[in-house]
């Protein structure tokens, strides 16, 4: 028995690297990387992080929180079928078509892919090239796919929270009233990838009662899927850390909600179709809360009486390495009253060997930073400032 799991365990993870949707989020987060570095060099003549940033955030921490998850899927034996997986992996590429990044969150993907099984099981349409696995599914309805939606929704709130706001993007835009202010915007893909059961002829049920979420059948085989998770946010009324481990909080406890609720389908399968749909629904109240709490709140990063503020630090420059942060204002430089961009250089030109500024910190405390500074460090520091007598097109949307 233990050596059947084994072998079906390393042929599962074998056919993870054959699923498309792997290849595809590389592909995307590398997408993501270059348009980023473009539209920052367009607006600060450097980029911030290099194109490679979005493509190493794609794996570590999702591939961890999805190994921890995959024991809690096998140890209650969450089982779907085939065609499931493959209607997940459709809709997470008919919803990146859209560019919209956040819509390849598990609420829309898996979401989508629920009530179309639902739909084609009911109307006994058939597939091209997989007549096979939607024949099997027969007229049900699933509640191992809301199931795995709370969990991925769940995950999804846990990597905004911890991972999101690392390397938030500085970027310049119109305000309303035409002036041209700081936001961050955050786009991010994640890899969660799973151990799921579906139908085979591997693995026998070494018990009567499992799996929990069983299909009607009697063998079983271990598929390692890959997830994907998108998500994006643009900030201007607040640091950007703030909003977007608040909005990280809020989908963990939306995620927590649906995998609490969603066992219930179990019993009640109609109750499923109603906890997708609060999925669903949730979701996207939480995105439309968040654009328009912030919407409504001044803009954060714009011009200051008392100094410039800090939309952005390139990292290992001498800036990051003085622990210089977003959201801070310098108020002198070497001694020197700053009002804008241009004084501020002026003023690091007197005294081209070392240092010192007054800063006022994000709580509105003022703190001193001074270091040396050395031949091939970065000529303007590595500091970002929202540049006021530019000109831009782009609108805050």
């Amino acid at each position: 028995m233990v050596e059947t799991w084994l072998v079906e365990l390393l042929k599962g993870t074998g056919r993870f690297f054959l699923h498309p949707v792997l290849y595809y989020l590389v592909f995307l987060a590398g997408i993501l990387g270059v348009k980023r570095v473009k539209r920052e060099r367009k607006n600060f003549h450097i980029r911030a992080e290099d194109a490679y940033f979005e493509l190493r955030q794609l794996f570590p921490i999702g591939i961890v929180i999805g190994l921890v998850l995959s024991i809690v899927t096998i140890a209650a034996g969450v089982a779907v079928p085939f065609a499931a997986i493959l209607l997940i992996a459709f809709f997470t590429l008919i919803w990146s078509l859209t560019t919209n990044i956040r819509l390849m969150s598990p609420a829309y993907t898996i979401g989508a892919a629920f009530f179309a099984i639902i739909i084609i099981a009911q109307n006994s349409w058939s597939v091209p090239l997989f007549s096979k696995a939607f024949s099997s599914i027969g007229d049900k309805v699933y509640p191992s796919m809301v199931v795995i939606l709370g969990l991925l929704l769940l995950a999804e709130g846990i990597l905004i929270f911890r991972n999101a706001s690392k390397g938030s993007s500085p970027k310049l835009a119109k305000s309303k009233r035409g002036q041209v202010v700081g936001v961050h915007e955050v786009k991010r893909l994640w890899m969660v990838p799973l151990f799921l059961l579906v139908p085979g002829n591997a693995l026998h049920l070494p018990f009567e009662w499992w799996p929990v979420f069983h299909l009607g059948a009697k063998e079983y085989s271990l598929l390692f899927v890959p997830f994907a998770i998108g998500f994006h946010q643009q900030i201007k009324g607040m640091l950007p850390k703030v909003a977007i481990e608040l909005h990280g909080r809020r989908v963990i406890i939306l995620g927590g909600l649906i995998s609490l609720l969603s066992v219930g389908g179990y019993w009640f399968p109609l109750m499923s179709i109603v906890v997708a749909a609060l999925a669903v629904v949730g979701r996207e109240l939480l995105a439309l809360f968040a654009y328009l709490k912030d919407d409504s709140m001044m803009s954060y990063f714009s011009k200051k009486n008392n100094g410039v503020m800090i939309i952005g630090v390139i990292p290992e420059s001498p800036a990051s390495k003085m622990g210089l942060q977003v959201g801070e204002i310098i108020s002198k430089a070497n001694g020197v009253l700053v009002r804008d961009e241009q004084t501020f250089y002026e003023a690091l030109q007197k005294n081209r060997a070392h240092c010192k500024l007054e800063v006022f910190d994000t709580n509105g405390e003022i703190r001193f930073v001074q270091r040396a500074l050395y031949e091939g460090d970065h000529h303007e520091l590595g500091v970002l400032f929202v540049q006021n007598e530019r000109k831009y097109d782009e609108k805050l949307g």
